[in-house]
């Protein structure tokens, strides 16, 4: 045998056809899930296994469940705050009013001292 394929009348890739050759596939169950934009999602769960009550809508991200009237509202993002924000969630008018006061006071007190102040 000059230069020839173990493999003589197959191809790459070819195999057995049907499932009888391959065994029987598991059995599965379909399950719809609903998001808050309408989507539907079909994934296969095995027939025994258990079905969760959510599902995350692979379209947009949001959370699905099986009820189509019903979907659950989209999760809230926190806002994004500002050190300032969280200052003035604990402090009020005035007293930031008091503490400006007061850092002014001591800046203008180093000025008349000849301190160089950057």
């Amino acid at each position: 045998m000059i230069g020839g394929s173990a493999i003589r009348g197959s191809r790459i890739g070819a195999g057995p056809i049907g499932e009888a050759d391959r065994g029987d596939a598991a059995p599965r169950r379909y399950v719809s899930y609903f998001c808050a934009n309408g989507h539907e999602t079909r994934p296969a769960f095995a027939a025994e296994a258990e079905i969760p009550a959510e599902w995350d809508c692979p379209r947009c991200g949001l959370p699905a469940n099986t009820d189509e009237l019903n979907p659950p509202a989209p999760p809230r993002t926190a806002v994004y705050k500002t050190h300032l924000a969280y200052v003035k969630e604990r402090r009020s008018d005035a007293e930031a009013r008091e503490i400006l006061a007061e850092a002014l006071q001591s800046l203008r007190a180093r000025r008349a001292a000849g301190e160089v102040i950057y």
